[in-house]
Formats: C-alpha cells, structure tokens, sequence
C-alpha cells in the first residue's frame, strides 16, 4: 500500500519534482552540479580563506571550468528527519533540544524543516510555513507528535530530499536522528541511493544505539553519509545529541560552496564519480571532503512513493 501525497501549497511547487499521488515520478535536470566542500589541514581544522583559484574539481577524471564559488559563511536550506517510532519515546525531548540548538547556532538566514516519521513520514507543519529558521518552532514540531510504530526512514529520507528542492539556497542538508533500521518503508535503500546521487545535499546521520550490538543496523547510514559527503555519529546517550548538532551547524557554516556546467556525453543517470582537490597558499597539506559523484542527467525516476503531509 503506498502512502499518501504530499500537499504543498499552490505558490509553492517543487522545482523539477511533478508530484502525481500515489505513484510519484521525479524529474530531475543537471544543468549545474553544486557541491559542498568542507576543507581541513593534517590536525583535521577547518581551514577558512581559499580563493577560488586554489580549488580544481575533476569529472570522472577530466578537470571541470568552476563556475560558482561561495564561502563567508553562506546560508543553507536544512532538513530536519527525526525518528518517532516506538523505542524513541523516552529520547524524544532531548532530540527536541538539539534540534533547537541546531537553530541557533545556524545562519540567521538558514531555512529548516521537519519530518517526522514511524510507520510512515510526515512533513511537519511550522505554523502554516514551509520553512522556519525559529529554534521554539522547530522544538515544537518535533514534540507535537508521540512515538509509536515502526522505522520508515527511507521514506523519511526521500520526503526530506524533495523538500529541499523547495528550498532558495544552494547548500543543502539532511540531518536524520534514529536509534534503528528501517523496517516499513515502501522504497528501498538502493533507491534512496539514486535520490541521494541526484540531489546536492549533504546527509549528517545520529545514531542512538542502546548497545554495540546495533552498530550492523546503522551502516546503511554511515554509507549514505559518506556518498553524500556528510558525516555519521554515535553519541553515547540523548543528552549528547545538542552537542553533535551545534558541531554540524558549524560544520555547515564553515563549508565552500563550488559548482560546474557537466558535458551532457553520458547516458542519463549514469553516474560519474568527483575529486575536488585544494591547494594551500602556504604549500601544506590540505584534506577536502565533498560527495562521492552525482547522477549525470536524469529525465525520470518512478516507483517513488509520496508520503503524507501531518495535519
């Protein structure tokens, strides 16, 4: 049984996404291939002030003309996926917290939504707004709904992916809060993959383990992290989640953005993998972390389902 459609409003409609129900079709164009970069020296710090001129992207091997470039701290659209299923109830008020946390030490003028899920996903309403970047708002959307069910995180995932299409900023994120893996989405983990590839964003993964013998059911996150060129975490407990948010929120702020024209010579969907390299004015080592590669050109991708809108 697939889930429900989203509702969006009218003024309000995805870009490149056609919405039909049930059974959604996602449409999607590479004309310009964005990339967050995070860059840090051999002592693993940021390092701040890299000109344009010291960055080379490389497409599938073949060095790409930079056509963007952002740093100063450049605002970002954010979503915020948190797990409500049944073992996340007593974890719930501390996830409130960080996410709160998270705002606040984010951009003034970041951009951030909610999706709540257990047996299904649910875009949470912020006040009758897409977007919100105020920290009680987006506490209270993750506490307006109790913890039950089961784990659909892969269609909380997707659903994130297409809110950030509505999103005006460039940078983009995911920061998905669960303490299990998923047992009632209607998509799979390859799937979600094809969306990840398609989309810019970065995925940031907490993951709440009550013992090591649960770190099997987080790999499909800590891989997700890793092709999208974010980071995973295991806090030791819930009250330790604020402190992992305020670090991403930082990790955020703190990234360049770059961006290429691809050559349209591939198949559409075919992946193409990248290298961003960086170089210090200094001559030293610099470490540069962005996303694995990116889906060339995809015209359509079907069988992905629509999740509910929470009322």
């Amino acid at each position: 049984m697939a889930l429900g459609p989203v509702h969006y409003p009218e003024s309000a409609q995805p870009r490149f996404v056609n919405l039909t129900g049930a059974q959604s079709t996602i449409s999607v164009r590479t004309s310009l291939v964005i990339l967050p970069v995070r860059v840090t020296d051999d002592a693993g710090i940021f390092v701040s002030g890299l000109g344009q001129q010291g960055f080379r992207i490389y497409d599938n091997g073949q060095l790409q003309t930079i056509t963007t470039f952002r740093h100063n701290d450049a605002p970002a659209t954010v979503g915020m996926i948190v797990d409500h299923s049944r073992s996340m109830a007593a974890s719930l008020p501390e996830v409130a917290a960080a996410v709160s946390a998270f705002a606040q030490s984010s951009n003034p003028q970041d951009e951030m939504f909610v999706v709540n899920f257990n047996d299904s996903a649910s875009l949470q309403p912020l006040g009758g707004k897409l977007f919100s970047s105020n920290a009680g708002e987006l506490g209270k959307a993750v506490t307006s709904v109790s913890a039950r069910g089961r784990t659909a995180l892969y269609d909380a995932v997707a659903l994130g992916l297409r809110q950030l299409q509505l999103g005006r900023w460039d940078k983009k994120a995911l920061i998905i809060v669960s303490d299990g893996e998923d047992n009632a989405s209607h998509i799979k983990y390859s799937q979600l993959v094809g969306l990840a590839q398609q989309s810019s964003a970065l995925i940031y993964s907490i993951a709440l383990q009550e013992s090591p013998n649960e770190m099997e059911n987080t790999d499909v996150l800590a891989k997700l992290c890793k092709r999208t060129g974010g980071a995973f975490y295991s806090p030791s407990s819930a009250q330790d989640v604020s402190k992992v948010t305020s670090e991403i929120a930082r990790d955020i702020r703190r990234q360049y953005i770059l961006g290429f024209m691809p050559q349209a010579t591939d198949r559409e969907g075919s992946f193409r993998k990248l290298k961003v390299s960086a170089n210090a004015p200094g001559g030293g080592k610099l470490h540069v972390q962005t996303r694995a590669g990116y889906s060339h050109r995809v015209e359509s991708q079907t069988a992905l389902p629509a999740a509910k809108s929470a009322s």
